[in-house]
């Protein structure tokens, strides 16, 4: 039996631990090992950091919190932002890192997913996908349905920390295409549900879900345990991404596991 994973994720500025709604208003958080050490002892699968300034201010990589991260953390961690190349990845999974996260430089250069695989592994690579919901279309018999369609949704794809939408790109098509290039797991983020507490995108996250073949991390939203639980009873999510419930003290990584097992969700407890 598959377990189901919680991962904590901390969205890094200048060297803190930060948490906005919908992309915006940052707040401070706390300092990113400190946290990553707490939800280390109670009992997170993994760790996501995510530099979400990196590929917008064209910053090195933070492999320097990935080797203290390395040094004071037990469970594997994922480090993204602002890695364009697979020398960019080897200074991460050289420093302690155990998968890197690709986003802004995969859509501008998807062959770097074929690098990234070739070279590291799928089980490395992370594809992830900032996702907002566009105009409702419907398909008809007249119609094809366009890319991407589940029911009446399409969801764009944006990038550089959610500023700049992609053109001709929706979530679902662009998930299957790059699990075909090489990513081996998805990172998955509604920018319409993100930092406001109301439950994860259960569309979004079945829709790709169902369309990919790889694990699918629901992300963004989270603001009691039922959510998580339908995220991955409902959403067909693999794992749950988690920060604001868990930076700000409203549950412990212990409360969701708890909360899972009784709901049924196998868990490593």
């Amino acid at each position: 039996m598959v377990l189901k994973r919680i991962i904590p994720c901390l969205d890094v500025d200048a060297g803190r631990v930060v948490k906005g709604t919908n992309f915006i208003g940052l707040r401070d958080a706390g300092d990113p090992v400190e946290l990553a050490e707490r939800y280390d002892a109670e009992g997170a699968d993994e760790l996501v950091f995510l530099d979400i300034t990196a590929s917008h201010e064209k910053r090195e990589t933070i492999v320097e919190l990935a080797r203290r991260t390395a040094d004071n953390v037990f469970i594997p961690f994922t480090i993204g932002g602002g890695i364009r190349s697979v020398e960019d990845a080897q200074a991460v999974l050289d420093a302690g890192a155990d998968k890197v996260s690709v986003n802004s430089s995969a859509l501008a250069r998807p062959e770097l997913l074929t690098e990234l695989a070739d070279h590291f592994g799928a089980q490395c690579v992370v594809i992830a996908i900032d996702a907002k919901r566009s105009v409702s279309q419907v398909a008809s018999p007249t119609c094809a349905a366009p890319p991407g369609w589940f029911g009446d949704a399409i969801w764009d794809v944006y990038v550089n920390g959610g500023r700049k939408k992609v053109e001709s790109r929706d979530a679902v098509s662009w998930a299957r295409e790059a699990v075909e290039r090489g990513a081996g797991e998805i990172l998955l983020t509604s920018m319409d549900r993100d930092g406001t507490n109301d439950g994860y995108d259960i569309e979004l996250t079945r829709a790709v879900a169902d369309a990919v073949t790889v694990p699918v991390i629901a992300s963004g939203g989270a603001g009691t345990l039922d959510h998580l639980s339908e995220a991955i009873s409902d959403g067909n999510a693999d794992a749950v991404l988690c920060a604001s419930i868990f930076h700000y003290g409203t549950y412990r990584v212990r409360d969701a596991k708890e909360r899972l097992a009784a709901d049924g969700i196998p868990v490593r407890l």
